[in-house]
């Protein structure tokens, strides 16, 4: 009988602090136990800005999952957002003697050059994922161990970020008496709910597009080949029928997320919407075609930005499988159709976490995508401890080694 084990996804978002916690083993699909949630404050664009304010809303969301599991954490998986993260490709290579065998001490060299490449010395890896590896020019070779050869080669996707900005939030999970055992960039998390790996192998597109950030992941013959985040969510939205309609942050949010939608074809029956009075409140009547007209242009102009920046690497060619929309932003009705436009005719799902037993209403809310992803990308690639060695301090960084599939 296989061991199980319980893990622990924290998401720190711009809206809401999520942690699910779940247990698993080697064989099974995560069991979602509890999901604790806490009214997010202090982290503005997926970063924080108040420490207090966001520590206090982390052991909320913690203490709040220990109660609905009563299972004590003490190690989570955090996920890392923000516009500081970025990637970048890098090759390595490793001279071998005549006549040597490859093993996994000799992939574990390569990953140890890839994850101390050349990033700027206020920044901090967070992944290095092998792409695909190379035996003597050799092409297409998907595990070079057994093979025979004298020069070792593999494409390596480095994601990194600002070293402050993610030891903050490091911090706020530390301040609640909790370690954080790995870290994890949120649109790697996602995917690995959102995505069958099929899907990875022919080519997508995540887009996580959360509160206050959009998340995103670009999957080449089943490797991670690009990532990035833009610092542009659902506020901004809001902030937006704040401003074009006049209406308190409050209002507006409630709006959003009740009527909110990018559609261009109105029901004459519903061409106004009535606001109720309420104390402070006058109520109103608003025009459904504007409203629409607001949401449009703000999250158009966010799909097209993620657009642009994934053309300069990856051909649409590539993306056979096409566009997953995922996190809670992506809600907004008719947002399928209008990122089907964006991306030049691209299938697009509205995608949900799979590959997980828990509570329906759990699986089915994408704002839950990058949470409960943590917990999968835990159960597969638990943390390789700290020995002390250069190759133990480089591999506590990841979550152990990610290969192509």
């Amino acid at each position: 009988m296989s061991r199980r084990s319980i893990h622990v996804g924290l998401e720190i978002g711009t809206t809401r602090v999520r942690a699910v916690v779940a247990e698993s083993s080697e064989h099974e699909y995560p069991r979602i136990l509890g999901i604790g949630e806490a009214q997010s404050r202090g982290v503005r664009k997926g970063e924080i800005v108040d420490f207090n304010n966001a520590s206090k809303c982390v052991h909320d969301a913690l203490a709040d999952a220990q109660d609905r599991c009563d299972k004590d954490i003490d190690q989570v998986y955090l996920a890392v957002t923000g516009g500081h993260v970025q990637s970048f490709k890098q090759r390595c290579s490793l001279a071998l003697p005549e006549d040597t065998t490859i093993g996994n001490e000799h992939l574990d060299n390569l990953e140890v050059q890839a994850a101390t490449s050349g990033i700027p010395r206020e920044n901090q890896i967070i992944h290095a994922i092998a792409q695909r590896y190379f035996v003597d020019g050799q092409e297409g070779v998907l595990d070079p161990v057994g093979m025979t050869g004298r020069l070792l080669e593999a494409d390596f996707q480095i994601v990194h970020g600002s070293l402050n900005r993610i030891q903050n939030s490091v911090k706020c999970v530390e301040a609640c008496d909790v370690r954080v055992a790995s870290l994890v960039v949120s649109p790697l998390a996602s995917s690995m709910v959102v995505l069958e790996e099929q899907q990875k192998r022919d080519g997508a597109i995540v887009i996580d597009i959360g509160g206050g950030s959009t998340d995103y992941a670009v999957f080449v013959e089943g490797a991670l080949a690009h990532s990035g985040v833009v610092a542009v969510g659902g506020d901004h939205v809001t902030n937006d029928i704040c401003i074009a309609l006049r209406l308190p942050n409050a209002r507006a949010e409630r709006l959003k997320i009740d009527e909110g939608s990018v559609s261009q074809t109105i029901d004459p029956a519903k061409a106004k919407i009535t606001m109720a009075s309420e104390i402070g409140f006058f109520g109103r009547d608003i025009e459904r075609d504007f409203l629409n007209y607001v949401v449009r242009v703000r999250m158009q102009e966010l799909l097209e930005i993620v657009r642009d920046r994934i053309a300069e690497d990856i051909p649409d060619h590539a993306i056979g499988a096409g566009v997953f929309l995922t996190g809670g932003t992506s809600l907004l009705e008719g947002l399928s159709e209008l990122a089907e436009s964006v991306f030049n005719g691209m299938p697009v799902t509205a995608a949900r976490a799979h590959a997980t037993d828990g509570p329906l209403a759990a699986l089915k809310n994408p704002g839950l995508s990058t949470a409960i992803g943590l917990v999968h990308y835990a159960r597969t690639y638990d943390a390789a401890p700290d020995d002390g060695s250069l190759i133990g301090r480089v591999k506590s960084l990841f979550s152990g080694r990610l290969r192509i599939l």
